[in-house]
């Protein structure tokens, strides 16, 4: 059963570019490498879903970190892990299709 005071596993789109503007959230991308230099937020960091288990130290367990990927499935996997690990996760919901709906703007190249 989930705990009904748990905050949300999903944030908006808007949630995530605010907490990239003030920094205060890990913006974590965990699409596969040719997906992301296809284009990808700027300031978000690049960690393909097969390899967070060996990255997930390199992550600051301090501060809250947003999982996120196409359309949201891939980044609320991970939410859920990393949330079970003791992580303040999260997963932008709706992806990057969400984003680019939205408007916001996207980097191309392997940044």
């Amino acid at each position: 059963m989930t705990d009904p005071d748990a905050p949300a596993l999903e944030v908006s789109a808007e949630h995530t570019a605010a907490a990239l503007a003030d920094d205060s959230a890990q913006v974590v991308d965990v699409r596969e490498g040719y997906e992301r230099a296809a284009g990808h937020i700027a300031g978000s960091r690049h960690i393909a879903l097969g390899d967070l288990a060996t990255e997930a130290e390199s992550l600051d367990r301090d501060r809250p970190v947003i999982f996120q990927c196409h359309v949201g499935s891939r980044s609320l996997m991970a939410a859920q892990a990393f949330r079970q690990a003791g992580f303040d996760a999260y997963s932008m919901a709706g992806g990057l299709e969400q984003w680019e709906q939205e408007g916001r703007p996207m980097q191309t190249g392997d940044a």
